[in-house]
């Protein structure tokens, strides 16, 4: 071989594993030897590229990438990797072309591909995104933008969920909730973004709307055997892993509204009928509540204890049935409460007799027809559809409630009389009246 020829080879040679960046460019060189130390053992957040000399893309990005490294600087770690001088970094990470930029976050076993516009803003918004994520996740999770969902949802009620935080926001929980699984590339879970969103803010206070990224926390989406995008799954209140449900609704947010719905009914415990005994009671089943369903019933003298208990058994039926309203249901003996009585106008025309209250606003209704299921029926169907005549609580304030003893759930008995005692008096010397 010629001198001149072994020059030019070993020039080339030089050439093609010389790093793209020096140390003042603020861009870590990374290899085989320095990369589990460096970056999967720290708690920083690295954005590393994965590229080969010869390269046109990744020679283009040069200028943009030192740019990304000076402007994260103490924020996030930026490295780069000659993944054609070692091949079996780049393998271990599944590289398949250059340049790859890989963000390394939270879980650094599950690295985000950044597959945006190779511009130095574009790739910092995405790690800082990152960062995002892992300081939700030290504080639960709580997500404002979480829908990142399906690509990009902004919906404020959508919680992004992780690996890290799914167990004890969506198994350790007294809320219900769908979640979807999805991949940032995947066209219909972009399409499924602003539904998601819209139906999390309709179904607020009533099912909770999750999103996790199963690209980048893939242990969870292995767990629930996750095979396509999006994959949406329902878990009750209180659930283990393997309570998952598949969510077999529409993709529009009225149908995951209607559907998610129907669980929430069927999850939402009948409400308790309070009996009315002291304020504290009447407290529990009022306040707070959109409106509450306060009965009085006969007195137990009037009505015995199966009378009564026949009463009881229509009101939880009813509570059943309105029970995804969220009112409160109460109960008193009639003439026990009289300030209640007075400011409802109930009594007046005997017992058992019922009002529906909104004490926010100091405003009732009266039962008008009979005390009996249909009855009490339709008068709070009426109500629910915001029809029937109201009237202003006396006095605008709520009344006030005395303590009395609970129903023993007993028969009532009538006072016992003493018995008088005649054996010390002698009828026969008693003053007689004469006319």
């Amino acid at each position: 071989m010629k001198p001149l020829a072994c020059i030019l080879l070993l020039a080339f040679a030089v050439g093609s594993t010389t790093a793209f960046y020096s140390p003042s460019d603020g861009v870590v060189e990374l290899t085989s030897a320095n990369f589990d130390r460096e970056v999967l053992r720290d708690d920083a957040i690295w954005v590393v590229e994965f590229y080969a000399p010869w390269c046109g893309h990744c020679q283009s990005l040069v200028p943009e990438y030192k740019k990304l490294a000076k402007a994260l600087k103490g924020v996030v770690k930026v490295g780069s990797v000659n993944a054609d001088a070692d091949s079996s970094l780049g393998g271990q990470f599944g590289v398949r072309g250059f340049p790859t930029i890989k963000i390394f976050g939270a879980n650094k076993k599950s690295p985000t591909d950044f597959n945006g516009q190779r511009t130095a803003k574009a790739i910092a918004d995405a790690a800082l995104a990152e960062v995002k994520k892992k300081v939700q996740a030290a504080f639960g999770g709580s997500s404002g933008g979480g829908g990142g969902s399906s690509g990009g949802s902004s919906g404020d009620e959508v919680i992004e969920l992780t690996d890290e935080n799914f167990d004890k926001l969506v198994l350790n929980s007294d809320d219900i909730w769908l979640v979807e699984f999805f991949a940032p590339w995947c066209g219909h879970c972009k399409n499924l973004a602003p539904e998601w969103a819209k139906a999390a803010k309709e179904l607020k206070g009533k099912v909770k709307l999750g999103a996790l990224d199963a690209t980048a926390h893939q242990s969870k989406a292995a767990e629930y055997n996750v095979r396509g995008y999006p994959t949406i799954k329902f878990f009750p209140a209180n659930s283990k892993a393997g309570d998952a449900q598949e969510y077999d609704g529409g993709r529009t947010a009225s149908d995951i509204v209607a559907w998610a719905s129907d669980k929430h009914v069927a999850n939402v415990p009948a409400p308790e009928l309070i009996e009315i005994i002291n304020e504290s009671t009447f407290d529990t089943a009022c306040e707070g509540k959109p409106l509450c369903v306060v009965s009085v019933l006969p007195h137990i003298l009037d009505c015995d204890a199966k009378c009564r208990n026949k009463f009881l058994t229509t009101l939880r039926t009813l509570g059943e049935k309105y029970k995804q309203k969220l009112w409160g249901w109460a109960w008193a003996e009639g003439g026990q409460q009289s300030a209640l009585e007075e400011s409802l106008e109930v009594g007046g025309f005997g017992y058992p007799a019922m009002a529906v209250v909104n004490f926010k606003k100091m405003k009732f209704s009266v039962l008008k027809g009979s005390f009996s299921k249909d009855g009490i029926n339709e008068f709070l169907r009426d109500i629910s559809y915001g029809r029937g005549h109201t009237a202003p609580v006396r006095g605008a304030k709520k009344p006030a409630i005395v303590s009395v003893d609970p129903w023993d759930g007993k028969d009532g008995q009538l006072p016992t009389e003493e018995d008088i005692d005649l054996s010390d008096i002698d009828l026969d010397e008693a003053p007689k009246d004469e006319l």
